[in-house]
Protein backbone atom coordinates (compact mmCIF):
# COMPACT_ATOMS: atom_id res chain seq x y z
CA UNK A 1 0.00 0.00 0.00
CA UNK A 2 1.56 3.19 -0.72
CA UNK A 3 1.65 5.81 1.29
CA UNK A 4 -0.24 9.26 0.67
CA UNK A 5 1.90 12.16 -0.49
CA UNK A 6 2.96 14.89 2.65
CA UNK A 7 0.01 17.03 1.95
CA UNK A 8 1.96 20.36 1.32
CA UNK A 9 -0.28 23.06 2.55
CA UNK A 10 1.77 23.24 5.77
CA UNK A 11 4.56 24.70 3.62
CA UNK A 12 3.25 26.97 1.25
CA UNK A 13 4.04 30.01 1.96
CA UNK A 14 2.42 33.48 0.98
CA UNK A 15 3.04 37.50 1.01
CA UNK A 16 1.17 37.87 4.67
CA UNK A 17 2.83 34.71 6.31
CA UNK A 18 5.29 37.09 7.91
CA UNK A 19 2.95 39.47 9.36
CA UNK A 20 0.56 36.97 10.26
CA UNK A 21 3.49 35.09 12.38
CA UNK A 22 4.37 38.92 13.95
CA UNK A 23 0.61 39.39 15.10
CA UNK A 24 0.66 35.76 16.49
CA UNK A 25 3.72 36.48 18.34
CA UNK A 26 2.73 39.84 19.36
CA UNK A 27 -0.66 38.49 20.42
CA UNK A 28 1.16 35.51 22.37
CA UNK A 29 3.51 37.89 24.45
CA UNK A 30 0.70 40.13 25.39
CA UNK A 31 -1.19 37.33 27.31
CA UNK A 32 2.04 36.06 28.24
CA UNK A 33 2.88 39.53 30.22
CA UNK A 34 -0.69 39.59 31.60
CA UNK A 35 -0.24 35.90 32.97
CA UNK A 36 2.92 36.57 34.45
CA UNK A 37 1.85 39.84 35.85
CA UNK A 38 -0.71 37.96 37.24
CA UNK A 39 0.94 34.88 38.44
CA UNK A 40 3.63 37.45 40.66
CA UNK A 41 0.46 39.21 42.16
CA UNK A 42 -1.05 35.97 43.27
CA UNK A 43 -2.84 36.56 47.06
CA UNK A 44 -5.72 35.98 48.68
CA UNK A 45 -6.16 39.44 48.62
CA UNK A 46 -9.35 39.72 50.20
CA UNK A 47 -7.51 39.05 53.69
CA UNK A 48 -5.05 40.97 53.48
CA UNK A 49 -6.61 43.82 55.94
CA UNK A 50 -7.49 41.80 58.18
CA UNK A 51 -4.25 40.56 58.38
CA UNK A 52 -2.31 43.56 58.69
CA UNK A 53 -4.75 44.32 61.82
CA UNK A 54 -3.76 40.90 63.09
CA UNK A 55 0.08 41.82 62.52
CA UNK A 56 -0.41 44.81 64.40
CA UNK A 57 -1.57 43.14 68.03
CA UNK A 58 1.16 40.66 67.11
CA UNK A 59 3.57 43.45 67.26
CA UNK A 60 1.71 44.95 70.38
CA UNK A 61 1.69 41.42 72.05
CA UNK A 62 5.54 40.92 71.52
CA UNK A 63 5.71 44.30 73.49
CA UNK A 64 3.92 43.34 76.42
CA UNK A 65 5.66 39.63 76.79
CA UNK A 66 9.04 41.66 76.58
CA UNK A 67 7.86 43.81 79.56
CA UNK A 68 7.38 40.78 81.24
CA UNK A 69 10.09 39.04 80.98
CA UNK A 70 12.23 41.94 81.89
CA UNK A 71 10.22 42.65 85.05
CA UNK A 72 10.89 39.22 85.90
CA UNK A 73 14.24 39.78 85.21
CA UNK A 74 14.90 37.52 81.99
CA UNK A 75 17.78 39.42 79.65
CA UNK A 76 20.37 38.45 76.81
CA UNK A 77 20.20 35.44 75.04
CA UNK A 78 17.40 34.03 77.01
CA UNK A 79 14.77 37.15 76.19
CA UNK A 80 15.35 37.37 72.70
CA UNK A 81 14.79 32.84 71.98
CA UNK A 82 11.61 33.73 74.10
CA UNK A 83 10.80 36.76 72.63
CA UNK A 84 11.10 34.54 69.04
CA UNK A 85 9.14 31.81 70.15
CA UNK A 86 6.39 34.12 71.22
CA UNK A 87 6.36 35.94 68.08
CA UNK A 88 6.56 32.80 65.84
CA UNK A 89 3.48 31.54 67.29
CA UNK A 90 1.89 34.80 67.28
CA UNK A 91 2.44 35.27 63.90
CA UNK A 92 1.60 31.68 62.91
CA UNK A 93 -1.46 32.13 64.15
CA UNK A 94 -2.37 35.62 62.67
CA UNK A 95 -1.35 35.11 59.25
CA UNK A 96 -4.16 34.33 56.36
CA UNK A 97 -2.54 35.46 53.07
CA UNK A 98 -1.38 33.02 51.02
CA UNK A 99 -0.61 32.21 47.48
CA UNK A 100 -2.79 29.10 47.37
CA UNK A 101 -6.30 30.32 46.35
CA UNK A 102 -8.65 27.25 47.33
CA UNK A 103 -9.41 24.02 48.80
CA UNK A 104 -8.29 22.46 45.24
CA UNK A 105 -5.49 23.45 44.74
CA UNK A 106 -4.35 23.10 48.36
CA UNK A 107 -4.91 19.37 48.19
CA UNK A 108 -2.22 18.91 45.76
CA UNK A 109 0.33 21.72 47.21
CA UNK A 110 -0.07 19.46 50.26
CA UNK A 111 0.85 16.23 48.55
CA UNK A 112 3.49 18.32 47.25
CA UNK A 113 4.73 18.77 50.50
CA UNK A 114 4.09 16.23 52.03
CA UNK A 115 6.71 14.10 49.02
CA UNK A 116 9.60 16.43 49.92
CA UNK A 117 9.55 17.93 52.86
CA UNK A 118 11.22 15.43 55.68
CA UNK A 119 9.23 17.38 58.28
CA UNK A 120 5.87 16.74 57.01
CA UNK A 121 6.24 13.35 55.97
CA UNK A 122 4.05 10.99 57.80
CA UNK A 123 6.48 7.30 57.66
CA UNK A 124 5.70 4.44 55.41
CA UNK A 125 3.06 6.56 53.85
CA UNK A 126 4.71 9.17 51.43
CA UNK A 127 1.60 10.50 50.09
CA UNK A 128 -0.33 11.08 53.51
CA UNK A 129 -1.19 14.54 54.37
CA UNK A 130 -1.75 14.43 58.04
CA UNK A 131 0.76 16.81 59.30
CA UNK A 132 0.66 19.48 56.89
CA UNK A 133 -2.94 20.07 57.10
CA UNK A 134 -1.79 20.75 61.08
CA UNK A 135 -0.10 24.05 59.86
CA UNK A 136 -2.26 27.33 59.71
CA UNK A 137 -3.56 28.19 55.89
CA UNK A 138 -3.00 24.63 54.72
CA UNK A 139 -6.84 23.39 55.43
CA UNK A 140 -8.47 21.96 52.53
CA UNK A 141 -11.62 19.76 51.83
CA UNK A 142 -10.99 17.90 49.05
CA UNK A 143 -9.12 15.31 51.25
CA UNK A 144 -10.05 11.41 51.57
CA UNK A 145 -9.59 9.20 54.79
CA UNK A 146 -8.55 5.62 54.63
CA UNK A 147 -5.97 3.55 57.22
CA UNK A 148 -6.08 6.34 59.71
CA UNK A 149 -4.93 8.69 56.98
CA UNK A 150 -5.80 11.87 55.59
CA UNK A 151 -4.78 12.11 51.36
CA UNK A 152 -5.70 14.16 49.11
CA UNK A 153 -8.74 13.19 46.58
CA UNK A 154 -6.72 14.20 43.74
CA UNK A 155 -4.71 11.35 41.23
CA UNK A 156 -1.17 11.64 42.78
CA UNK A 157 0.46 11.65 39.16
CA UNK A 158 0.32 15.38 38.92
CA UNK A 159 1.79 16.41 42.34
CA UNK A 160 4.79 13.66 42.08
CA UNK A 161 5.86 16.06 39.07
CA UNK A 162 5.36 18.74 40.66
CA UNK A 163 7.61 17.14 43.64
CA UNK A 164 10.20 16.21 41.44
CA UNK A 165 11.00 20.02 40.10
CA UNK A 166 10.27 20.86 43.80
CA UNK A 167 12.71 18.47 45.27
CA UNK A 168 15.96 19.80 43.88
CA UNK A 169 14.77 23.75 44.66
CA UNK A 170 14.40 22.18 48.76
CA UNK A 171 17.63 20.52 48.23
CA UNK A 172 19.50 23.53 47.24
CA UNK A 173 17.80 26.46 49.42
CA UNK A 174 16.71 24.59 52.11
CA UNK A 175 13.52 26.77 51.60
CA UNK A 176 10.10 25.00 51.44
CA UNK A 177 6.74 25.83 50.55
CA UNK A 178 5.83 26.60 54.23
CA UNK A 179 8.81 28.99 54.98
CA UNK A 180 8.56 30.67 51.15
CA UNK A 181 5.10 30.31 49.87
CA UNK A 182 5.44 32.75 47.61
CA UNK A 183 8.97 32.89 46.27
CA UNK A 184 8.33 28.95 45.48
CA UNK A 185 4.83 28.90 44.62
CA UNK A 186 4.99 31.59 41.96
CA UNK A 187 7.90 29.55 40.76
CA UNK A 188 6.85 26.70 40.37
CA UNK A 189 3.79 28.62 39.04
CA UNK A 190 5.68 29.58 36.04
CA UNK A 191 7.40 26.28 35.35
CA UNK A 192 4.03 24.24 35.13
CA UNK A 193 1.18 26.83 34.08
CA UNK A 194 3.23 30.03 32.02
CA UNK A 195 5.84 27.86 30.24
CA UNK A 196 3.17 24.98 28.77
CA UNK A 197 0.96 27.99 28.24
CA UNK A 198 3.39 29.44 25.69
CA UNK A 199 4.11 26.00 24.18
CA UNK A 200 0.32 25.71 23.82
CA UNK A 201 0.04 29.33 21.77
CA UNK A 202 2.65 28.15 19.57
CA UNK A 203 1.50 24.89 18.55
CA UNK A 204 -1.94 25.95 18.29
CA UNK A 205 -0.72 29.34 15.99
CA UNK A 206 1.23 26.46 14.15
CA UNK A 207 -2.63 24.64 13.38
CA UNK A 208 -4.54 27.83 12.98
CA UNK A 209 -2.24 29.33 10.27
CA UNK A 210 -2.12 26.06 8.56
CA UNK A 211 -6.05 25.27 8.23
CA UNK A 212 -7.54 29.03 8.85
CA UNK A 213 -8.23 30.27 4.87
CA UNK A 214 -8.27 34.01 5.78
CA UNK A 215 -5.91 36.38 7.37
CA UNK A 216 -8.78 38.39 9.25
CA UNK A 217 -10.19 34.61 10.64
CA UNK A 218 -6.55 33.17 12.02
CA UNK A 219 -5.81 36.17 13.81
CA UNK A 220 -9.29 36.11 14.91
CA UNK A 221 -9.22 32.83 16.46
CA UNK A 222 -5.80 33.28 17.42
CA UNK A 223 -6.74 36.38 19.46
CA UNK A 224 -9.44 33.82 20.98
CA UNK A 225 -7.02 31.53 22.15
CA UNK A 226 -4.93 34.36 24.13
CA UNK A 227 -7.37 36.39 26.03
CA UNK A 228 -11.35 34.75 25.55
CA UNK A 229 -10.72 31.19 27.03
CA UNK A 230 -10.29 30.50 31.18
CA UNK A 231 -7.55 28.78 30.54
CA UNK A 232 -5.19 32.32 31.08
CA UNK A 233 -7.62 32.88 33.99
CA UNK A 234 -6.76 29.27 35.47
CA UNK A 235 -2.95 30.28 35.42
CA UNK A 236 -2.15 30.84 38.84
CA UNK A 237 -3.63 28.24 40.51
CA UNK A 238 -2.43 24.24 40.20
CA UNK A 239 -5.42 23.05 38.25
CA UNK A 240 -5.47 19.63 35.81
CA UNK A 241 -7.68 21.40 33.32
CA UNK A 242 -4.85 23.79 31.97
CA UNK A 243 -2.23 20.55 31.90
CA UNK A 244 -4.71 18.60 30.21
CA UNK A 245 -5.72 21.16 27.36
CA UNK A 246 -1.55 21.59 27.14
CA UNK A 247 -1.56 17.73 26.13
CA UNK A 248 -4.40 17.99 23.80
CA UNK A 249 -3.09 20.18 21.94
CA UNK A 250 0.35 18.82 21.51
CA UNK A 251 -1.15 15.35 20.65
CA UNK A 252 -3.11 16.77 18.02
CA UNK A 253 -0.68 18.64 16.30
CA UNK A 254 1.48 15.19 16.30
CA UNK A 255 -1.65 13.31 15.00
CA UNK A 256 -1.81 16.04 12.51
CA UNK A 257 1.43 15.60 11.01
CA UNK A 258 0.77 11.83 10.92
CA UNK A 259 -2.65 12.51 9.59
CA UNK A 260 -2.83 15.37 7.05
CA UNK A 261 1.53 15.23 5.81
CA UNK A 262 1.38 11.07 5.85
CA UNK A 263 4.18 11.32 9.17
CA UNK A 264 5.31 7.73 9.80
CA UNK A 265 8.22 8.27 11.57
CA UNK A 266 7.78 6.89 15.03
CA UNK A 267 8.46 10.03 17.41
CA UNK A 268 5.48 11.57 15.94
CA UNK A 269 3.36 8.28 16.93
CA UNK A 270 4.96 8.43 20.48
CA UNK A 271 3.92 12.32 21.12
CA UNK A 272 0.82 11.29 20.35
CA UNK A 273 -0.12 8.60 22.33
CA UNK A 274 2.07 10.07 25.63
CA UNK A 275 0.41 13.55 25.48
CA UNK A 276 -3.47 12.24 24.49
CA UNK A 277 -2.45 9.96 27.38
CA UNK A 278 -1.42 12.43 30.04
CA UNK A 279 -4.52 14.46 28.94
CA UNK A 280 -6.57 11.41 30.34
CA UNK A 281 -4.64 11.39 33.50
CA UNK A 282 -5.73 15.27 34.12
CA UNK A 283 -9.41 15.09 32.47
CA UNK A 284 -11.10 11.92 32.77
CA UNK A 285 -13.39 11.76 30.29
CA UNK A 286 -10.50 13.08 27.15
CA UNK A 287 -10.40 8.62 27.21
CA UNK A 288 -12.69 9.98 24.56
CA UNK A 289 -9.97 12.36 22.76
CA UNK A 290 -7.24 9.38 23.24
CA UNK A 291 -9.85 6.37 21.55
CA UNK A 292 -10.54 9.10 18.61
CA UNK A 293 -6.93 9.84 17.71
CA UNK A 294 -5.78 6.11 17.90
CA UNK A 295 -9.04 4.85 16.17
CA UNK A 296 -7.40 7.40 13.29
CA UNK A 297 -4.17 6.49 13.76
CA UNK A 298 -5.00 2.79 13.41
CA UNK A 299 -6.83 3.22 10.25
CA UNK A 300 -4.11 5.42 8.73
CA UNK A 301 -1.51 3.64 9.56
CA UNK A 302 -1.28 0.33 12.00
CA UNK A 303 2.15 -0.84 12.05
CA UNK A 304 3.69 2.57 13.60
CA UNK A 305 0.60 3.03 15.81
CA UNK A 306 1.53 -0.47 17.64
CA UNK A 307 4.70 0.32 17.78
CA UNK A 308 5.02 3.94 18.75
CA UNK A 309 1.62 5.33 19.96
CA UNK A 310 0.77 2.01 21.83
CA UNK A 311 3.79 1.77 24.16
CA UNK A 312 3.73 5.49 25.03
CA UNK A 313 0.25 5.43 26.32
CA UNK A 314 0.99 2.59 28.24
CA UNK A 315 3.89 4.15 29.98
CA UNK A 316 1.43 6.86 31.02
CA UNK A 317 -0.87 4.10 32.25
CA UNK A 318 2.07 2.44 34.17
CA UNK A 319 2.74 5.48 35.72
CA UNK A 320 -1.08 6.91 36.71
CA UNK A 321 -1.74 3.19 38.22
CA UNK A 322 1.95 2.87 39.93
CA UNK A 323 1.64 6.08 42.04
CA UNK A 324 -1.77 5.83 41.96
CA UNK A 325 -0.97 2.09 44.08
CA UNK A 326 2.25 3.57 46.09
CA UNK A 327 -0.51 6.20 47.51
CA UNK A 328 -3.16 4.51 48.64
CA UNK A 329 -2.48 0.72 47.80
CA UNK A 330 -5.28 0.69 45.34
CA UNK A 331 -6.14 0.87 41.53
CA UNK A 332 -8.85 3.01 42.14
CA UNK A 333 -8.23 6.56 42.61
CA UNK A 334 -9.20 7.96 45.60
CA UNK A 335 -12.25 10.12 44.17
CA UNK A 336 -13.83 6.62 43.06
CA UNK A 337 -14.17 5.70 46.68
CA UNK A 338 -17.21 7.35 47.95
CA UNK A 339 -20.18 4.95 48.28
CA UNK A 340 -21.79 3.24 51.09
CA UNK A 341 -21.43 4.32 54.81
CA UNK A 342 -18.24 1.76 55.61
CA UNK A 343 -14.33 1.72 55.04
CA UNK A 344 -14.91 2.28 51.48
CA UNK A 345 -16.44 5.45 51.48
CA UNK A 346 -13.24 7.57 51.69
CA UNK A 347 -14.93 10.99 52.00
CA UNK A 348 -16.72 9.81 55.24
CA UNK A 349 -14.64 10.41 58.60
CA UNK A 350 -13.56 13.03 61.30
CA UNK A 351 -10.03 14.50 61.89
CA UNK A 352 -8.56 16.09 64.44
CA UNK A 353 -6.89 19.76 63.52
CA UNK A 354 -4.32 21.85 66.45
CA UNK A 355 -7.14 20.39 69.12
CA UNK A 356 -10.41 20.53 67.45
CA UNK A 357 -11.99 17.34 65.87
CA UNK A 358 -13.66 18.35 62.54
CA UNK A 359 -16.29 16.39 60.27
CA UNK A 360 -15.73 15.56 56.73
CA UNK A 361 -17.11 18.92 54.89
CA UNK A 362 -18.48 15.90 52.18
CA UNK A 363 -21.02 14.65 54.96
CA UNK A 364 -22.86 18.19 55.28
CA UNK A 365 -21.64 20.31 51.50
CA UNK A 366 -23.18 23.54 51.23
CA UNK A 367 -23.96 25.52 48.68
CA UNK A 368 -23.35 24.98 45.02
CA UNK A 369 -21.59 21.31 46.22
CA UNK A 370 -25.26 20.14 47.25
CA UNK A 371 -25.88 19.28 43.72
CA UNK A 372 -28.53 20.54 41.61
CA UNK A 373 -31.54 17.98 41.87
CA UNK A 374 -33.62 19.21 38.11
CA UNK A 375 -30.99 17.39 35.29
CA UNK A 376 -33.40 19.74 33.41
CA UNK A 377 -32.17 22.77 35.02
CA UNK A 378 -28.50 21.68 35.41
CA UNK A 379 -28.18 20.66 31.78
CA UNK A 380 -30.01 24.54 30.71
CA UNK A 381 -26.99 26.12 32.90
CA UNK A 382 -24.33 23.90 31.74
CA UNK A 383 -24.90 25.25 28.47
CA UNK A 384 -26.55 28.82 28.78
CA UNK A 385 -27.15 29.20 32.60
CA UNK A 386 -24.69 31.53 35.28
CA UNK A 387 -21.60 29.04 34.56
CA UNK A 388 -22.72 28.02 30.99
CA UNK A 389 -20.29 27.04 28.12
CA UNK A 390 -21.95 29.74 25.85
CA UNK A 391 -23.55 32.33 28.01
CA UNK A 392 -20.51 33.48 29.46
CA UNK A 393 -18.00 32.47 26.65
CA UNK A 394 -20.16 32.85 23.16
CA UNK A 395 -17.79 32.83 21.07
CA UNK A 396 -17.71 28.97 21.27
CA UNK A 397 -21.19 29.29 19.42
CA UNK A 398 -19.04 30.02 16.00
CA UNK A 399 -17.36 27.16 17.24
CA UNK A 400 -20.21 25.00 16.69
CA UNK A 401 -20.85 26.85 12.93
CA UNK A 402 -17.42 25.89 12.78
CA UNK A 403 -17.93 21.94 13.00
CA UNK A 404 -21.13 21.92 10.65
CA UNK A 405 -19.13 23.51 7.53
CA UNK A 406 -16.55 21.73 7.94
CA UNK A 407 -18.95 18.23 8.43
CA UNK A 408 -21.31 19.60 5.46
CA UNK A 409 -19.38 21.52 2.96
CA UNK A 410 -17.19 19.84 0.34
CA UNK A 411 -13.38 20.02 1.37
CA UNK A 412 -10.71 17.85 2.34
CA UNK A 413 -12.55 14.45 3.43
CA UNK A 414 -10.27 14.16 6.41
CA UNK A 415 -11.27 17.65 7.69
CA UNK A 416 -14.92 16.04 8.11
CA UNK A 417 -13.37 13.28 10.02
CA UNK A 418 -11.77 15.61 12.20
CA UNK A 419 -15.01 17.73 12.73
CA UNK A 420 -16.66 14.65 13.34
CA UNK A 421 -14.12 13.58 15.52
CA UNK A 422 -14.64 16.42 17.94
CA UNK A 423 -18.47 16.58 17.94
CA UNK A 424 -18.79 13.16 19.00
CA UNK A 425 -15.76 14.09 21.75
CA UNK A 426 -18.03 17.05 22.50
CA UNK A 427 -21.38 15.10 22.91
CA UNK A 428 -19.35 12.26 25.10
CA UNK A 429 -17.71 14.78 27.50
CA UNK A 430 -21.28 16.39 27.78
CA UNK A 431 -23.44 12.94 28.21
CA UNK A 432 -20.27 11.63 30.99
CA UNK A 433 -21.02 14.91 33.27
CA UNK A 434 -25.12 15.15 32.84
CA UNK A 435 -24.94 11.50 33.38
CA UNK A 436 -23.33 11.30 36.65
CA UNK A 437 -26.22 11.42 40.00
CA UNK A 438 -27.58 14.47 41.11
CA UNK A 439 -25.40 14.89 43.69
CA UNK A 440 -22.43 15.50 41.70
CA UNK A 441 -24.53 17.81 39.97
CA UNK A 442 -22.45 20.95 40.78
CA UNK A 443 -21.19 22.79 38.08
CA UNK A 444 -17.61 21.88 39.34
CA UNK A 445 -17.70 24.13 42.66
CA UNK A 446 -17.15 27.15 42.91
CA UNK A 447 -15.33 28.70 39.99
CA UNK A 448 -15.65 31.27 37.44
CA UNK A 449 -16.74 29.09 34.71
CA UNK A 450 -17.49 25.15 33.79
CA UNK A 451 -13.86 23.74 34.25
CA UNK A 452 -14.64 20.37 33.55
CA UNK A 453 -14.74 21.53 29.53
CA UNK A 454 -11.56 23.61 30.07
CA UNK A 455 -9.67 20.98 28.08
CA UNK A 456 -11.81 21.07 25.02
CA UNK A 457 -10.64 24.52 24.36
CA UNK A 458 -7.94 23.50 21.74
CA UNK A 459 -10.20 21.28 19.92
CA UNK A 460 -12.99 24.29 19.25
CA UNK A 461 -10.59 26.79 19.02
CA UNK A 462 -9.84 24.69 15.77
CA UNK A 463 -13.41 24.09 14.92
CA UNK A 464 -13.59 28.08 15.21
CA UNK A 465 -11.47 28.71 12.09
CA UNK A 466 -14.64 27.58 9.03
CA UNK A 467 -16.77 30.46 11.03
CA UNK A 468 -14.32 32.76 11.55
CA UNK A 469 -13.11 32.81 7.82
CA UNK A 470 -16.63 32.96 6.97
CA UNK A 471 -16.97 36.27 8.96
CA UNK A 472 -14.14 37.99 7.33
CA UNK A 473 -15.24 39.16 4.22
CA UNK A 474 -17.86 41.47 5.43
CA UNK A 475 -18.19 44.50 8.08
CA UNK A 476 -20.73 43.35 10.35
CA UNK A 477 -20.05 40.02 10.37
CA UNK A 478 -16.76 40.64 11.60
CA UNK A 479 -17.88 43.32 14.19
CA UNK A 480 -20.78 40.20 15.47
CA UNK A 481 -17.63 38.15 15.76
CA UNK A 482 -15.62 40.67 17.41
CA UNK A 483 -18.80 41.27 20.05
CA UNK A 484 -18.86 37.80 20.92
CA UNK A 485 -15.23 37.52 21.39
CA UNK A 486 -15.41 40.67 23.94
CA UNK A 487 -18.00 38.96 26.02
CA UNK A 488 -15.64 35.91 26.25
CA UNK A 489 -12.61 38.42 27.17
CA UNK A 490 -14.86 39.64 29.78
CA UNK A 491 -15.45 36.59 31.52
CA UNK A 492 -12.24 35.27 31.54
CA UNK A 493 -10.90 38.72 32.86
CA UNK A 494 -13.47 38.95 35.73
CA UNK A 495 -11.37 37.07 38.13
CA UNK A 496 -9.07 39.19 38.04
CA UNK A 497 -7.21 37.82 40.94
CA UNK A 498 -8.91 34.54 41.88
CA UNK A 499 -9.97 31.95 39.20
CA UNK A 500 -11.91 30.18 42.58
CA UNK A 501 -14.79 33.10 42.39
CA UNK A 502 -18.10 33.04 41.17
CA UNK A 503 -18.65 33.70 37.74
CA UNK A 504 -19.80 37.65 36.65
CA UNK A 505 -22.88 35.83 35.30
CA UNK A 506 -23.61 34.41 39.28
CA UNK A 507 -22.33 37.96 40.56
CA UNK A 508 -25.39 40.04 38.56
CA UNK A 509 -28.38 37.09 39.05
CA UNK A 510 -27.70 37.69 42.68
CA UNK A 511 -27.60 41.70 42.27
CA UNK A 512 -31.02 41.29 40.35
CA UNK A 513 -32.14 39.13 42.83
CA UNK A 514 -32.75 36.51 40.35
CA UNK A 515 -30.79 33.90 42.43
CA UNK A 516 -27.85 31.52 41.19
Amino acid sequence: MNEPAPNRQATVTDATRSLRWSVYLLLIAISAGAMLGRILAVDSVNTIALEQSRLNKVDAEVGRKQRELQSQGVSGSDLEKELDRTRRQLLDAARLRRPFLSANDRSRWCTVRALVEPEMRVPGTPYAIDRVIQQPNWDTIDMVKHDGHLYSSKPPLMPTLIAGVYWPIYQFTGATLGTHPYEIGRTLLVLFNLLPMLAYFVLLASLIDRFGQTDWGRIFVMAAACFGTFLTTFVVTVNNHLPAAVCVIAAIYAAVRIWFDGERRIRYFVLAGLFAALAATDELPALALLAAIAFLLLLKAPRPTLLGFVPAVLVVVAAFFGTNWIAHHTLKPAYMHRKGTGPENWYNYTYDCRGRTIESYWNAPKGVDRGEPSVRIYTLNVLVGHPGVFSLTPVWLLSVLGVGLWLFRRNDPRLRWSAAAIAAITAAVLAFYLAWPNVDHNYGGVASGLRWLFWLAPLWLLSMLPAADLLAPRRWTRVLGLVLLAFSVLSASYPTWNPWTPSWLTDFSRYMGWGA
